[in-house]
């Protein structure tokens, strides 16, 4: 039910903002909220679902459409991780890097709708240790409002 009102909150947001898009990748319960992922450049914001507010991380990442298909886009971006709530504490809102390859591609029967799937290696912010992180999930893309 968390999943589903997360979800629900930042489709609305989204939506008030034009063309962005909502993605949600359910095998690392994260929601991301994007600005148009169709354009050259754009900014995704990762948010996890599954996790006590204690350790709430946000990944902020700009991206790029390194290749733009008619059904299918191919992107690499580089996220920053942090905790705005460390700071409440004197911890270091700083958590890690990540590096981000990824494909969005359109699904056909359903317009709006893209498959998305990336792979993200991730390093600690002191680079004693790194995981290979990978994303699979599906992506709503708002169309614009057609003015009447």
């Amino acid at each position: 039910m968390k999943h589903v009102l997360t979800a629900l909150l930042l489709s609305v947001t989204a939506a008030a903002f034009g063309q962005a898009s909502v993605a949600y990748y359910p095998f690392n319960s994260i929601v991301s909220v994007s600005t148009n992922a169709d354009r050259p450049f754009w900014l995704d914001a990762r948010f996890q679902t599954n996790t006590a507010f204690e350790s709430l991380s946000t990944t902020l990442c700009p991206m790029v459409n390194v290749a733009r298909r008619e059904q299918v886009n191919y992107y690499v971006g580089f996220g920053i991780r942090a905790n705005f709530l460390n700071g409440l504490d004197s911890r270091d809102v700083l958590e890690g890097y990540s590096l981000h390859f990824g494909v969005r591609a359109k699904i056909p029967f359903i317009p709006n709708l893209r498959a998305a799937f990336e792979l993200a290696p991730y390093s600690r912010k002191d680079f004693k240790y790194g995981i290979m992180q990978t994303y699979l999930g599906l992506a709503y893309q708002f169309a614009k409002k057609q003015k009447q």
